[in-house]
């Protein structure tokens, strides 16, 4: 249920974190690919920075998904603390 009160369908939520967390894996990675190799060509340093900058990315990455993960499990949580009063008073 959304913050106003309209219904959103089941799948709503679902879609959205899998949204938030296939762009926190790809987009990262992506940018750190590119800058890394550029910076290897420009100071002539083959892997180092291609490595360095994409382990770091992937990081970054994982903690952001951890992030979000918990904060939409709690979110859940929360939900499913209210549907359930809800449903216990009605009885």
């Amino acid at each position: 249920m959304l913050e106003n009160g309209q219904n959103v369908p089941w799948w709503e939520p679902a879609l959205k974190l899998f949204g938030e967390v296939t762009g926190l894996i790809a987009a990262p990675i992506v940018i750190a690919l590119y800058v890394g190799r550029w910076l290897d060509e420009r100071f002539d340093t083959d892997p180092i920075f291609f490595i360095g900058i994409t382990a770091m990315a992937m990081i970054l990455s994982t903690i952001a998904i951890v992030r979000i993960s918990t904060r939409y499990m709690k979110e859940m949580e929360k939900n499913d603390k209210k549907n359930n009063g809800n449903t216990t008073s009605n009885k």
